[in-house]
């Protein structure tokens, strides 16, 4: 299988390890402010007399520009001004928040101050995303990705623990106070960033790997000829449609990757069905908001723990066993809470989810350390929006799904149709030609 030119590990480890501890404060910070933030931002327009529909309607216009504009803000970042976009986006995001902060302050902020704000935050933090997804290749060896994804994991994990919890006391004290903590939060991660020593340039790729890569040259971000009599503009807007889909054209042509995207997605789907169908099978026997406050922190706390342990466990089991291994424990955990929910009660679902969310970040990590091995430096950014947009955009829909199976058939619907898709999955990832994806292990 072939193999894009391995990044070269840090000259200095010592670098190489401050530089990753500064990139984990950057992400946790951003994940602590965004939740925070997030959490009451609903809260926020109802109170200011916008309906429920309205509130909707900026949470998904919100998702949708960051999906649609990912792969594209990700072509700077390959051509070498990774470190420049993700400080730049952290500062325009610190303005966004600080707007809405003083809006608030003075009074009833208008809702396309608000909207503006939310916007501009969202493409600032998909250019932050974008350019963040291929840093850990360039300051961290390759035997040390499990881990410093995991690590990562395990930020994001604490994030959605902290941050709507924090979010939650700040808003009780003043509604300013959560967006000036996502402000202060964008700052600490523009410093963070400031402060890596290395510059982030994703080296050109050379050697046998290279002559293998699928990915054509102007996709490798290598100059091309253009045509004297073709338009400029034009010209301008091909060449950024091309670059943009390189990491599409990469993604389609690597079997490690398209596993990749398939099981990512197909399981980022199930836990978010899950979590709906959790939430109407508790309002179905009468539980509160409290008992699902307990579920949702119970599952949190447990990927938490699971991302924690995942490259230790990635080691010692290996990448091929971990995947499969996990693809075929979660079916049985997912279709339980179908049989055992009528005679323990609801809370059977919430203890099954937190075993889901225990379980998923191992197989998460395998994959996601595989993605970075197999993936050239220059398409980092690239290669790593099409997977985020795919698995984000596949987890809006569930949502719908979870609602509609519910409703018209039984609030057990969703368990079992999860149950399903998780069986397929489990079968496509155990076949042999599938398996030769990940037969490259990953090391802890």
């Amino acid at each position: 299988m072939e193999r894009p030119a391995s990044t070269a590990p840090p000259s200095h480890p010592r670098s190489g390890a401050r530089d990753f501890r500064l990139l984990w404060w950057a992400n946790a910070a951003d994940g602590v402010g965004t939740q925070a933030s997030g959490a009451v931002l609903p809260l926020l327009l109802l109170g200011l007399g916008h309906s429920a529909q309205v509130v909707g309607l900026i949470a998904g216009l919100s998702t949708a520009v960051g999906l649609l504009v990912g792969p594209f803000v990700a072509v700077p970042a390959d051509r070498g001004a990774r470190k420049r976009v993700m400080l730049g986006a952290a500062t325009v995001s610190a303005l966004a928040m600080g707007g809405v902060t003083l809006g608030l302050v003075a009074g009833d902020p208008p809702l396309g101050l608000l909207l503006a704000a939310v916007l501009v935050e969202r493409v600032a933090t998909a250019c932050f995303e974008a350019a963040a997804r291929g840093t850990v290749a360039l300051i961290c060896p390759e035997a040390e990705h499990p881990r410093a994804i995991g690590r990562l994991a395990a930020a994001d994990q604490g994030a959605l623990i902290v941050g709507p919890a924090l979010g939650g006391a700040l808003y009780q004290v003043a509604r300013a106070l959560p967006f000036l903590a996502d402000a202060l939060s964008y700052v600490v991660s523009a410093l963070c960033v400031r402060g890596m020593r290395a510059d982030l340039a994703a080296p050109e790729s050379h050697g046998p790997a290279a002559a293998a890569s699928p990915v054509r040259g102007e996709d490798r971000g290598e100059d091309r000829e253009e045509d004297p009599g073709e338009d400029r503009r034009g010209g301008r807007g091909k060449a950024l449609l091309r670059e943009g889909a390189a990491g599409l054209r990469l993604v389609r042509s690597s079997p490690p990757l398209r596993l990749v995207l398939v099981w990512s997605a197909t399981v980022n789907v199930v836990v978010v069905t899950l979590y709906f169908g959790a939430v109407f099978a508790l309002q179905r026997d009468g539980q509160g908001g409290a008992v699902l406050g307990a579920v949702l922190a119970a599952s949190g706390a447990a990927g938490l723990a699971g991302a924690l342990a995942a490259p230790g466990l990635a080691k010692r089991f290996g990448a091929s066993r971990a995947v499969i291994g996990v693809s075929w424990l979660l079916v049985p955990l997912t279709v339980a809470p179908a049989t055992l929910a009528p005679v323990v009660g609801a809370w059977a679902y919430g203890v099954l989810f937190g075993l889901v969310c225990l379980l998923m970040p191992l197989a998460s990590v395998v994959l996601q350390a595989r993605a970075l091995q197999v993936t050239a430096p220059a398409l980092q950014a690239r290669t790593g929006a099409v997977l985020a947009t795919a698995t984000t955009g596949g987890a809006a829909l569930a949502p719908v799904v979870a609602g509609v199976l519910a409703d018209r058939v039984s609030t057990t619907a969703p368990a079992l149709a999860c149950g399903s898709v998780l069986l397929l999955l489990a079968a496509h990832t155990s076949r042999r030609s599938v398996r030769g994806g990940l037969a490259a292990e990953v090391a802890g």
